[in-house]
């Protein structure tokens, strides 16, 4: 069988999600860079010249997250543009649990100032699109990121299954 050679931007993709699977298990502290490695098939050092440090690649991770789950809540939009509509459309956030639970650990590590501000800029951003894409006022935002974030939270403690919206 022939080997298909990856280009160095696809290979960065899977290392990426590699990252993310790995982080969303095992957190920032928690996730060594040679396990990133060996989930995406690559040597630690490859890790290291694609992305430069373990926090860089932990960045990448809560951005490619965010802008993830942007695009969930504008497909969700395009049907339909309220906040009922992207309601329904957590339930594709949940089935992509990996997403959510980076996010969690994100907030996490948010006490060092980098990921701080890259998890602020990114839940931030969320925030504001959800007003964008629907009209919500900023306190119907607030809950429905409040209810948001409880399913979120109930989901990573396995306490809800898959489809946690009626």
């Amino acid at each position: 069988m022939t080997r298909v050679r990856l280009t160095a931007a696809e290979r960065g993709e899977e290392v990426l999600q590699a990252a993310v699977l790995a982080f969303a298990a095992s957190g920032y502290q928690g996730t060594k860079t040679d396990e990133i490695a060996r989930l995406a098939g690559v040597s630690q050092p490859y890790v290291i010249r694609l992305f430069g440090t373990k926090q860089q690649l932990f960045l990448a991770s809560v951005r490619w997250v965010c802008t993830r789950i942007e695009q969930v809540f504008r497909d969700a939009a395009a049907e339909s543009p309220d906040l009922r509509s992207l309601a329904r459309s957590y339930d594709k956030l949940s089935e992509e649990r990996e997403l959510l639970l980076v996010l969690l650990q994100g907030f996490s590590a948010s006490a060092d100032p980098e990921i701080g501000d890259c998890v602020r800029e990114g839940f931030g951003s969320i925030y504001n699109l959800i007003c964008d894409l629907t009209g919500a006022t900023p306190r119907e935002a607030r809950e429905f990121l409040s209810t948001g974030m409880l399913i979120t939270v109930l989901s990573a403690m396995q306490v809800l299954g898959p489809n946690p919206h009626p």
